[in-house]
């Protein structure tokens, strides 16, 4: 028994059982994986996977207990070398943040700069996607955090914390009709083309529901993951925009005007994800707190372990 042998297990799961996908992600060879994992079931003397000729087609009874020990394993032994580069040299590393354009464009420059003066030495990667792409990265432990609005709190094996909230406005250009209304309704709003986020991303759910809660009628003219997108095409006058509240920069956008639409949409929870069990570097915990300064080391800790908390927005 092997760490190499856990690592294709572990892999070939996430994979969904696919020994091609899995030797890829592993710069291997299919034939080496499957001889690996039938190794170690003969050392177990049990069988992990069902197999239908040389496809693997699920996972036995005893392998889903196989599985979750292989994580839990594997997870520790990571931490073990987490240990020992805190302990080496706390100020050296590489931190990779996983989120959203988002939270990558409006958010984080308040931080990255203090983040940088205090950790120079301490390589800072942004590593952008969707949210459940995020929430994968984390899993897999090619980043270390998970930064985003959706999605990241339906992971069990992840931990969600609440970093702060928001809310949406609405963007039109000068002079558009809507700025003549003195208080904005969804009534008004849907008797224009909406151009707003993609469904998987900052907040668009809770646009959806505001306007079946009404029984209104949402016209999306056109979808994206980018406010910047949103914005351009709002300029053009094709429609009217919906973008996080953080996404409008009064002195960038200076042909576009906002309207508060707080009191339309659900308010929004941006968040940080951390995986269950992982232990992270002093410069993680620094960064984290610059970013939401309710979420200090004690808190995370506690939360990490189980203990019940509440988190002050």
């Amino acid at each position: 028994m092997n760490f190499q042998q856990l690592r294709y297990v572990r892999e070939t799961v996430r994979q969904g059982l696919n020994l091609t996908e899995a030797a890829n992600r592993l710069f291997t060879s299919q034939p080496g994986v499957s001889k690996q994992i039938r190794e170690f079931e003969d050392e177990l003397g049990i069988e992990i996977f069902v197999r239908k000729g040389k496809r693997l087609v699920a996972i036995t009874e005893p392998g889903h207990a196989v599985v979750k020990i292989i994580e839990r394993v594997l997870i520790e032994a990571e931490n073990l070398k987490q240990v020992g580069r805190e302990f080496k040299d706390e100020q050296i590393g590489t931190f990779t943040v996983a989120t959203t354009h988002t939270q990558a464009r409006y958010a984080l420059p308040r931080i990255v700069p203090e983040f940088k003066k205090r950790y120079p030495k301490v390589k800072l990667v942004l590593a952008q996607g969707s949210p459940p792409q995020l929430a994968e990265m984390v899993l897999a432990g090619t980043a270390d955090i998970a930064i985003a609005t959706e999605a990241l709190d339906h992971y069990p094996q992840l931990l969600a914390l609440p970093g702060y909230t928001w809310h949406h406005t609405v963007v039109v250009p000068a002079r558009h009709p809507l700025l003549k209304v003195e208080r904005l309704s969804l009534e008004e709003l849907s008797k224009y083309p909406i151009i707003t986020y993609d469904t998987a991303f900052t907040g668009r759910s809770h646009i959806d529901e505001a306007f079946a809660s009404r029984g209104l009628n949402l016209d999306l003219m056109l979808t994206a993951i980018d406010a910047d997108v949103i914005k351009t095409y709002v300029e053009l006058g094709l429609g009217v925009g919906i973008v996080a509240s953080m996404a409008f920069e009064a002195h960038r956008d200076r042909h576009l005007r906002a309207i508060e639409a707080g009191h339309l949409f659900r308010s929004s929870t941006t968040r940080v994800a951390i995986r269950r069990g992982a232990i992270l570097r002093g410069y993680a915990y620094a960064f984290i707190e610059l970013f939401a300064p309710q979420l200090a080391k004690s808190v995370i800790d506690k939360a990490m372990i189980g203990e019940a908390q509440q988190y002050d927005l």
